[in-house]
């Protein structure tokens, strides 16, 4: 397996995802408003590890992410997203916490109260959400129990 990630070609993702993982959260936890963490999904064409930092919502036991972009209005789903759709496990780091997840996309009438949960904790989406020209996913994740 490769071990080398590679990081958002965004600058200010790649200096916040630096920030985190150099202090175990402690810087960049809270960013941008709200909860944040940092996911490694492994490239649908390259196969390499990719990283990026974002915000997130709990559901009980279960993250939700929101596969919005960092550009409003943008055409495309973001990287990360199209990423997990083909290899379904990542990576995650929450503060100090590391720990396998896997992904799916929410729908119907669940994807609609994820969207209502994540627009409370992070009112930028709605600004996103009046630009967008898709619609805009949410995606749950579930902790994967390490195998001793």
């Amino acid at each position: 397996m490769n071990h080398t990630v590679t990081d958002s070609p965004d600058p200010s993702v790649t200096d916040h995802v630096r920030r985190y993982l150099a202090t175990d959260g402690r810087d960049g936890y809270l960013e941008g408003g709200t909860t944040n963490l940092v996911i490694t999904t492994v490239g649908r064409r390259s196969g390499l590890r990719r990283r990026t930092g974002l915000f997130f919502g709990r559901d009980g036991d279960r993250l939700v992410l929101v596969a919005s972009g960092s550009v409003p209005g943008r055409t495309d789903s973001p990287q990360w997203y199209r990423n997990l759709l083909a290899t379904p496990e990542a990576d995650v780091q929450i503060r100090a916490e590391h720990f396998r997840v896997r992904a799916r996309e929410a729908e119907g009438a669940e994807h609609r109260r994820l969207w209502e949960l994540m627009l409370a904790q992070a009112p930028v989406y709605r600004h996103y959400a009046r630009l967008a020209t898709r619609p805009i996913p949410v995606v749950v994740l579930d902790r994967i129990e390490e195998q001793q």
